[in-house]
């Protein structure tokens, strides 16, 4: 039996033991019921071979009267776990009418690391849950038929388990119309960045005691971290590899923490996947590490934890997210920050990140945005080495592209000030698979795996693979002013335009509080409105091509008209009679300058390569004679004029232009189908 085939038979078998659960519970409790009653299954068929040893142990120690046993039992054990009740999980089904109380009494004969899993299941509900409505035995009774569901850890590898704890989820969720891939990645796109990061590990390759510390901070199932650890140890046996990790999730985190205590005889791993939230409670702060990586969700909410990310970022560079806050709908930059402040110090040692993100990172915010200077500083900094396109449909939650970003604190000589693009996304890179999950309908096969990594060893542009400069993805946005050129006529249309200007509503408008005297200031400011439109008719049929010529035409006859105002009124005059007008006179300040329209503001991206002023005269000039760049629009880093953004165009360097179809050849196709057309309805004529 294949692997595919072996997972998901076991996937199928344990969904259709929900159905136990149909009428009884909703669906959005089964995972809570299935899921934990999976891993105690596992752990159980773990520790069979070694039951009657640990048991034999305990006694013993009991009698010597040693309190701390953990060490000499989990060496009986053969795990970093083990279990002293008398039960077992088949002889708990001996015993239907006492069932309950002593699956707790098993439960708590588990060793603290495993007690603290289930307790993060919140098994004990779901046991009294599952013995309201008489099911547990029968659920328990699904579980024990091995010839169907065989977890014993030599027939079902941690990495096939992992495969089965993921397909459950997401069918799960599915079945909720959930996010199902909230929590896991797949695993060709796993096995991929994993590669990829790997490759540039150039000392992991035959230096013999090497040690690698590897970490996921929103580690799901744990999926990453157990393929890298396989994967360093086939690149180099004797390689001591340490795996950390955090996961926000209690259920995932409990999978996650089941697996390693399998996985590793030790169970430092395990101890080393910690719950609660990376970006406000990072419970590995003190750590730094050779290997990290992630898949943060897309989209992440990441208002929760707004107090704790503001006030780190507050502290600038000595925080996690000093560089810049993206917006509080798309986490994922925020992850990327996190990791790269959890790199080891460059002098110190190598450390590298693969991280596989959507499209938003590569060009969401402008020039002085969170986003915009998140990628100012990863790339000012020469951390980013290559970013790779996935084919779309390679998820289980999403079709959207998505990227690999790959990072290191220390590149090759070669590599410096470089960044390599690698457009992995066109059919020669995937295979579309015989049956879809969710949204994933297609895989990277090894085949495809090799060719992304021949690309991208290779560094050789042609294209799949373009080679830029960190510089070529940065540009000062400048500001383009033109000036302010204002026709005035007092007319119905003007007059109109005078009745929206705030200063001269105001006039009847009245803050009093007395009934009386409120009534009376509005009075005489409708009479003041009233005597101002009066006195600016008598400049009807007159029209004024320069505001320094109509502003002493309005005083003289607001003057002669006996009317005083203070400058907001007279200023919502020339604003609401005044009226744009390219044929009319530049509008300047008291020092003869000219003033900008506001409305005709504009702004440019000059690339940072590139001369400002050699780009304004090119680019700009030639269409608007007047305009010129305004000097007080300036960077807040250098000051210099213009602010600088990052931004990374990626299907812009890879599109390849498709001339259109010829005329002829449209009119041909139209002619057939009308002809087509015709036919069939002159077939039902007759």
């Amino acid at each position: 039996m294949n692997e595919p085939a072996k997972f998901n038979s076991v996937v199928s078998f344990l969904w259709a033991i929900a159905d136990l659960l149909n009428g009884a519970f909703k669906k959005s409790e089964f995972q809570k019921i299935i899921l934990p009653f999976t891993v105690l299954r596992r752990l159980d068929y773990a520790l069979e071979k070694t039951k009657a040893k640990v048991l034999e142990t305990e006694h013993k120690l009991k009698e010597k009267g040693l309190e701390n046993r953990h060490g000499q039992l989990c060496r009986a054990a053969g795990y970093a776990f083990y279990n002293t009740s008398k039960f077992n999980y088949e002889s708990l089904l001996h015993d239907d009418a006492n069932l309950a109380l002593n699956l707790r009494q098993y439960v708590m004969g588990f060793s603290p690391n495993v007690r603290e899993i289930f307790a993060a299941f919140n098994f004990d509900d779901t046991i009294r849950d599952l013995g309201r409505v008489n099911l547990l035995y029968l659920l328990m009774e699904r579980f024990n038929e091995r010839s169907k569901v065989d977890l014993r850890p030599a027939s079902m590898s941690n990495h096939e388990m992992g495969y089965v704890f993921e397909h459950l989820l997401r069918k799960f969720n599915e079945a909720l119309n959930e996010n199902p891939g909230e929590h896991f990645t797949p695993r060709d796109a796993i096995r991929l960045m994993v590669d990829l990061v790997l490759m540039l590990d150039t000392e992991l390759s035959g230096t013999e005691g090497v040690t690698r510390t590897v970490n996921d901070c929103g580690c799901g199932t744990g999926g990453i971290l157990s393929i890298t650890k396989e994967h360093i140890l086939q690149i180099n046996p004797q390689a001591k590899v340490f795996l950390y990790g955090q996961e926000l999730n209690p259920f995932t985190w409990a999978i996650a923490r089941a697996d390693m205590l399998i996985l590793e005889p030790e169970g430092k791993d395990a101890e080393n996947i910690k719950l609660g939230s990376t970006l406000s409670n990072d419970q590995l702060a003190n750590m730094r590490f050779d290997l990290q990586f992630i898949n943060p969700p897309y989209g992440y909410e990441w208002s929760k934890d707004f107090d704790a990310v503001t006030a780190e970022a507050a502290r600038g560079l000595d925080g996690r997210f000093g560089a810049g806050l993206p917006r509080k709908s798309d986490g994922q930059m925020l992850f990327l920050q996190h990791l790269i402040a959890r790199m080891n110090v460059p002098e110190e040692s190598q450390s590298y990140i693969g991280i596989i993100l959507n499209g938003s990172p590569l060009f969401t915010g402008g020039a002085g945005s969170g986003e915009s200077e998140i990628r100012r500083w990863i790339l000012e900094n020469d951390w980013l080495e290559a970013i790779v396109a996935l084919p779309n449909q390679l998820f289980y939650n999403t079709p959207i592209a998505t990227y690999i970003w790959i990072l290191s604190n220390r590149k090759p000589a070669k590599h410096r000030g470089k960044v390599m693009l690698v457009d992995a996304s066109g059919e020669e890179f995937w295979s579309g698979m015989s049956k879809s999950l969710g949204n994933k309908r297609r895989e990277i096969t090894e085949t495809h795996k090799q060719s992304v990594l021949k690309l991208v060893k290779a560094r050789k542009e042609g294209p799949h693979v373009k080679i830029f400069d960190t510089t070529d993805f940065g540009y000062r946005e400048i500001k383009v002013l033109r000036p302010l050129k204002l026709r005035f006529e007092v007319n119905a249309e003007s007059l109109a335009r005078l009745e929206t200007q705030a200063a001269f509503k105001n006039l009847a408008v009245s803050k009093k509080k007395d009934p009386a005297e409120k009534k009376r200031e509005v009075k005489e400011g409708l009479a003041l409105q009233a005597k101002i439109r009066v006195a600016l008719q008598t400049l009807a049929g007159e029209t004024f091509m320069s505001r320094d010529k109509f502003i002493p035409a309005m005083e003289a006859v607001l003057n002669k008209a006996e009317i005083k105002l203070k400058a907001p009124v007279l200023k919502a005059i020339v604003g609401g009679i005044g009226e744009r007008d390219d044929a009319a006179e530049i509008c300047r300040d008291s020092d003869g300058n000219p003033e900008p329209d506001s409305d005709l503001n504009d702004t440019e991206n000059v690339p940072l390569k590139e001369n400002i002023e050699t780009y304004f005269a090119r680019e700009v000039t030639p269409h608007v004679p007047d305009a010129w760049i305004d000097p007080d629009y300036c960077d807040a880093k250098d000051g210099e004029v213009g602010r600088v953004g990052y931004e990374i165009p990626f299907n812009r360097h890879f599109y390849v232009f498709q001339p259109p179809r010829p005329l002829s050849a449209i009119d041909t196709d139209l002619k057939a189908s009308t002809d087509r057309i015709l036919t069939m309805i002159g077939g039902l004529t007759q």
